[in-house]
Parts: C-alpha cells; structure tokens; sequence
C-alpha cells in the first residue's frame, strides 16, 4: 500500500513517524542530516524498540580523513565541536543523556560518510520493521530531526511493497557497508554523555573547593578547534598543577624539543593556578618571543593576558593602558603579565618594581640564557658569577610559590648549567629540589653531577649514601621504598629533609630499603630526574601507548624540496676554506673542552645560514662588540651568540688565530654570500 504524508495536511511525527516505531523490531535509516533533538519527538519509541536503529548520515569529512581510523575520528571532532553542542543549553540535557545511552547500548548505530563519496545526501529514506515483522519503507524531504518532523514543510512517500522495501533497503545497505564509512567517533558520544552532566559553575570559589583541572579546559579552543592535549602535554600539566597545590609548589624545568608545545603546557598550568590562586602571574620571555605569547594563550586557551612593551602594557584584544613611568609595571591590567627578560639582561630599574611583588607563579622561557658568566673548561668548581638574568631568578625565587623554566637545551656546553637551573627552583629557601643549604647536592654541585651521569658510582660508605638520599628525601609517591622510609619517620611530604643522624633509629628491614634504594637512587631518584622533564620527538614517535596501541605522537613525514643537484649552492673556494677553519677551530676546542661537537653545529649551522649570521658568531666568540650593534642590542635579550663569548676568554693563541682567520674570510665576503647569489 502507497501512503503520502504532506506536513501541511497532518502532524508527521505522530500520523506517521511515531505510529510506526511503536514495538517495531528495526530502523534503518537515510538520514542525510541527524540531531538529538528527533528524541523529543521518537525517544521513547526508540528506546522501547526490540531493535537496533542504524542511521548514515553526511559529513564534512574529506576523503583523505577517512583513509585511516584515527585521521576519522579526528574529523569528526572537528565537526562536531564546530557545531558547539555545549550551546544548546540545560533543556537539551535531557536528550543528550537519551542519545548517550541508545549510543553506548548499541540500540542505536551511527555512520557517518564524506560527502565526497556521492555528493551531499539529499536522498532520504529507511526501512522499518513492524511490531508484526512486516516491513515498510519511506522516502522524503525529512531529516532525522526535530525541525523536519514537526516544524518544517516535508513531504513523505510511504511503500510497504517487497519491491519498494527491497529497493530502499538496498539503498541504504550501499551506503552502510561502504569502505568509507566510518562508525561515529568515540570522542564525540563521550562528549554526548558529558554535555547531558554538564554544569557551569557560576563562582570560582566553588570550583576551588575542589580544583578539577579538566572540567575548566574542556570547552577551550585547544580542545574544541584543535585535537586536544598530547598525552606527555596532560602529563607535565597535571605534574606541575598537582605539584603548585602542595606544600613546595612547582619547581621544574621543562625541556622538550623544539615542537612540542613547550608554550602551551606552561600557559595552560598558569591558567589553572590562576584559577586557584589571586596573585599575579608572571612570564619572562625573550623580546622576540612575548607576543607569540600572548597570541598562543589568546587564540588556543582563551586566556586574558597582557604584554609589558616597555613603555605601557597592552592586553589580548589589544587595548593599550598607557601608564606613566617605571613603576606602571606594576599596574598589570591581567593576572598574567608577560615581560622580556631583556629589561633584566640590560639592567633595566624597571625590574626593581618587579621585585616589589609577590607571585603565584614565574614562567621563564628559553631559560638557558640565565647562565654563570664563568663557564669554561675545568671551572665547574669556581664559585658562580652570574650573569644579570640568572642573578634575578635567584632572588625571584623567594617571591613566588612556583617557578617553572623552560629550555630545549638545558646543557649547552656544560653539565654545569642544569645545576644552574636546579638552584634557580632552589631559590626563596625551597628545600625541594636540592635540599637545604647542608645538602650534599647544595654543596658539591660538580661530584653530585659526576655521580648522576656515572662518571663516578655511589660509594659503598651506608652513611654517605643515606646523606645523598635523606637530602632532600624524594615524595612517597616517587617509590614504595621512599613510601615505607617516610612512614618509618612518620613524615608526610611537606618534610623533605631528615636529619643524618635518625638513620640510626630505622629498623634493620628499613635500612635494607634504603640500601635497595640506594642501588638506583643516581639513575632514577635524584633531583636532576625529578625536576627536569624532558621528551624527544624521536622517543614519542617510536613509543606506544598501552592505553591507545598507537605511537604517543603520530610521526610527521616531511617531503624536502630543492635536494636535486640543480638545486644546491655551489660551495665557493672561500666558503670552503672557512668551513675548514671551522672544523680546525672546534677541534682544537674540543681539545680541553666537551663542548667541541656543540660549536661545529653552531658554527656550521651559522655561516650556512648566511654569512652574516657566521660573521656575528665569531665576533661574539672573539669578544669583539661594534658600536652600531650596541644600540639594537640594547633592548634585545641577551642573545646566545654574545652570551657564548664568555666561554671564549681564555684562548689559547693558536685558536684564536683559527677563529680570527675564519672571520677575515667571511668579513670579505660577506656581500658575495652565495645564498644572495642563486
């Protein structure tokens, strides 16, 4: 029988809709475009089917998302993000907890296909079998909406002949078990069950009763616009929130890669610890580097902040808020403010304002260049001079709960510096990191690093060892050994030094643990492992994740342009002879220092660039400053190329002379550079 349902003549949801899915055994469905919100309408008799329903619908999704599961499910997160459920409001809770539970019981299945398989599914139609085992099918204008069934005009053509029936059922098959179709992703049902929970808090001291970290980043664009949080990224922000809620607050240097997202993961924990705290937040950054800043926490976070340029400060939707002298760097119109630390490099008197402060939190970025001027071979154990920029974070470090660094290269030349940076976290009397001022590792900084890198092995002495462990005493949570100790002691983490002499008071099976302890203490539990994080792209890409099966970071494969033979600039005779002075240079550094290999790149690296960049490098390293160049440098942080010719004072004559022949060459040069030239 031939039935015709025009929504201007009768209500479709309920003459032919509803009426059919009463008892029906099945429900298969051409949907072209599918809303929760045809659950106002059909809940019930969805959910009181025997039944499976089985919708396919449309997407956005390209031909190339489908081609493997995760790329799939990555376009249907953007999608249905972009939609913005969450805007629905509490009156569509209801519904999202209806479609939840048809989707997580199987009741209800839900494929999705690129329209650029067939075109946008305008063909809409399904298959439903009756209460009585009796099928009929439909075709029309519908939707599986709530719009198409009750508000808008649609036409509906109702056959129940084998033939018809055959013909939509068909239909729909071609579309259900094509290769490109693809099951609804898991992250947008779990996001179904979690807009259905979704409250807003409407005070801050609410959430604070119970600070949960993922309830105020969800709806974030790093979440809604982009694919969310890598798995090392929610690690390190988790470490360090978890961390700033204790008792020491956080102290890490956080030394990924270049490419990581070193940037996001410091500006998302200074979002939740300003959410948990009142004082300000302050981030120190290279000049170049202060507006990426504020753009990756405007534009991914949603994160207010403002930029200090020297003379005013100026907020994310760039309003300036001209303030009159020095002192207006105090006059933040943002709990977090971004400052370049080239006003402490260059001795600016406007860091004596910020002095005057207290902070929650101070991130510093490319943290490396807060170094000891008296870096050089066989000077590890000369007492540091500090260069301007480290000097300050020291003092800083009594003005703030937390102080997180950041740095692609915590060891640059010599091990030395990430002992540094250790004293940085150290600073303001936090006897965390490197334990108080008896601490072996405060007092020896040069054997405790010998004694991390293997140079040399723990010494049998039990007493030594136990100094090396108790001082500080690492967290219950680092290892059951440090756990059952601490419990001995009757201590709780906010204790992180125990005297030397109460090791007397251990038991014999604890001090059997802290012998085991001591076994592995320099290769997993000192201060260096605990406070330094750090993960490559090489170990992220080749190690999977249990939870997952896949890679922790899906590897990028990079197709390089211009490798041909045609393509190469020709080396000259004078380039040449300065690469061969380079590598002469280097191998006579490495002579009385480690950092030879270091230099090679740097310099390589240099005069490849330009020749420009080659001529600065080694006048740096030779000392050598020009009075037009004082200026620029005046407001620039201090730059690498000048931080490095500290290293360089002493000389020997014969490396000078290599270095200084290098330099007269590409000085010469310098405006053939053939890069200019191709």
């Amino acid at each position: 029988m031939i039935n015709r349902f025009s929504s201007r003549k009768q209500k479709l949801a309920e003459s032919f809709l509803n009426e059919r899915l009463v008892g029906a055994k099945n429900y298969d469905r051409i949907a072209g475009y599918f809303s929760s919100s045809i659950l106002e309408i059909a809940g019930e008799n969805l959910e009181g089917m025997e039944g499976t329903v089985r919708m396919v619908c449309n997407s956005q999704l390209d031909e190339r998302d489908v081609k493997t599961s995760r790329a799939a499910h990555a376009a249907m997160r953007r999608e249905w993000c972009a939609a913005e459920p969450e805007n629905y409001g509490s009156k569509a809770k209801g519904r999202f907890a209806k479609l939840y539970e048809l989707l997580r019981s199987g009741k209800l299945e839900v494929k999705v296909l690129p329209d650029t398989v067939f075109g946008l599914i305008h063909g809409k139609g399904g298959v439903i079998t009756l209460q009585n085992g009796e099928k009929t099918s439909f075709i029309g204008s519908a939707n599986e909406t709530y719009h198409a069934w009750k508000l808008n005009y649609e036409l509906i053509w109702e056959d129940d002949s084998p033939e018809a029936v055959q013909w939509v059922q068909e239909e729909f098959d071609a579309l259900w078990i094509h290769p490109d179709a693809r099951d609804l992703a898991d992250f947008v049902i779990e996001d179904i069950s979690r807009i259905a929970k979704r409250e807003v808090i409407q005070k801050i001291e609410d959430w604070r009763e119970d600070p949960e970290p993922a309830s105020s980043i969800v709806e974030l664009p790093v979440y809604r616009n982009d694919l969310g949080l890598w798995e090392h990224q929610k690690y390190f922000i988790k470490l360090a929130f978890d961390a700033h809620q204790g008792p020491h607050g956080a102290r890490f240097v956080l030394a990924d890669m270049v490419g990581l997202g070193k940037t996001l993961q410091l500006a998302m924990v200074a979002q939740l610890i300003a959410l948990t705290g009142d004082k300000p937040i302050l981030i120190l950054a290279p000049k170049t580097l202060i507006w990426q800043w504020q753009d990756e926490m405007t534009e991914r976070l949603d994160l207010p902040s403002a930029v200090w340029t020297g003379k005013q400060w100026v907020d994310e939707q760039g309003i300036e808020y001209p303030i009159m002298g020095q002192e207006g760097i105090k006059q933040c119109p943002r709990r977090i403010g971004v400052v370049s630390y080239g006003l402490v490099t260059k001795g600016s008197k406007t860091i004596e304002y910020i002095k005057e402060l207290s902070y929650d939190c101070i991130i510093v970025d490319e943290a490396h260049h807060a170094r000891r001027r008296n870096l050089g071979p066989n000077k590890e154990k000369e007492s540091p001079e500090p260069n301007n920029l480290l000097s300050f974070l020291q003092v800083m470090g009594g003005k703030s709960k937390s102080i997180l660094l950041a740095t692609a290269t915590p060891v640059q030349l010599y091990p030395i510096e990430a002992w540094d940076l250790l004293k940085i976290l150290s600073s303001g009397n936090n006897e965390s990191v490197l334990g108080n001022k008896s601490s072996l590792w405060q007092r020896d900084a040069v054997r405790s690093l010998d004694l991390v890198s293997g140079i040399e092995e723990l010494p049998e002495d039990e007493m030594e060892r136990w100094n090396w462990i108790r001082n500080p005493l690492p967290p219950s949570s680092e290892n059951r050994d440090i756990e059952i100790i601490r419990r001995a002691f009757n201590i709780g983490n906010d204790v992180v030094t125990v005297p030397g002499s109460d090791y007397i008071k251990l038991r014999e099976p604890e001090k059997d643990r802290v012998r085991k302890l001591s076994r592995d203490f320099m290769k997993d539990h000192n201060p260096f492992i605990r406070h330094i994080v750090r993960r490559t792209r090489k170990f992220l890409e080749n190690t999977i994740n249990d939870e997952t099966n896949e890679p922790y970071l899906k590897p990028i494969k990079v197709e390089l342009q211009g490798e041909d033979i045609r393509d190469a600039i020709i080396l000259t005779t004078y380039l040449n002879d300065a690469y061969k002075l380079a590598e002469e240079f280097c191998h006579l550094f490495s002579k009385r220092s480690r950092g030879g290999g270091f230099l090679k790149t740097l310099l390589l690296r240099r005069v490849g660039s330009t020749l420009y960049a080659g001529k600065r490098t080694s006048e740096a390293m030779l000392g050598i400053k020009h009075e037009n160049l004082e200026a620029e440098e005046e407001d620039e942080d201090e730059n690498e190329d000048i931080q490095v010719s500290d290293i360089f004072k002493e000389m020997s004559i014969e490396e000078r002379n290599v270095l200084q022949r290098f330099l007269d060459i590409i000085s010469e040069k310098e405006d053939q550079d053939p890069k200019y030239q191709k």
